[in-house]
């Protein structure tokens, strides 16, 4: 968690790709601590074929049995359907010509929201900005992107700097 947290956590993402897998794992996440997703991590890139979504949009009833026989990810059926049909939706976005960074940035201006929290009491479980995300999302045909996913996903793609002002990390990405 620490190397995450040092590395990763905040840090703004613009890469179509990445921002599709960063979203998928946070699907997985509802219900779970992250620290569950993150160990898991490895073994749900190599499940999801390194979250390939021209790979995941044609996976078929056998592929998701596959899925759900695999004790190193989530085996949650409703969750591995999300992964799958959030897939197709990312694609039909890319074949109408749509940057997934572009419309998920747009969310928060193009730029990352400073957050300015002096306590974890302050950070909220989500916002404005990841309600509409979020509807927008469900418009799309995503699934398992409700706005408490969707602030959690801002929060990771630094689309949200929430580290405390006391955290050095916040002072790295402001």
């Amino acid at each position: 968690m620490i190397a995450y947290h040092d590395t990763e956590w905040g840090v703004p993402v613009h890469d179509d790709r990445q921002l599709f897998a960063k979203l998928v794992l946070d699907g997985f996440q509802a219900g779970l601590s992250w620290a569950i997703i993150l160990r898991k991590r490895d073994a749900f890139l190599r499940a999801f074929d390194g979250f390939n979504p021209d790979r995941m949009a044609r996976y078929d009833r056998k592929a998701i049995a596959r899925l759900l026989k695999d004790d190193g990810i989530v085996r949650n059926r409703q969750k591995v359907q999300a992964a799958v049909t959030n897939a197709r939706a990312f694609l039909a976005m890319a074949d109408a010509g749509e940057s997934f960074d572009a419309f998920l940035w747009a969310f928060v201006g193009g730029a990352p929201k400073d957050g300015a929290r002096k306590s974890q009491s302050r950070i909220p479980a989500k916002s404005k900005e990841s309600e509409r995300m979020s509807e927008a999302l469900v418009e799309q045909g995503f699934r398992f992107v409700g706005p408490t996913i969707c602030y959690a996903f801002m929060q990771a793609v630094g689309m949200v700097n929430d580290h405390l002002v006391t955290c050095y990390r916040y002072r790295e990405l402001k």
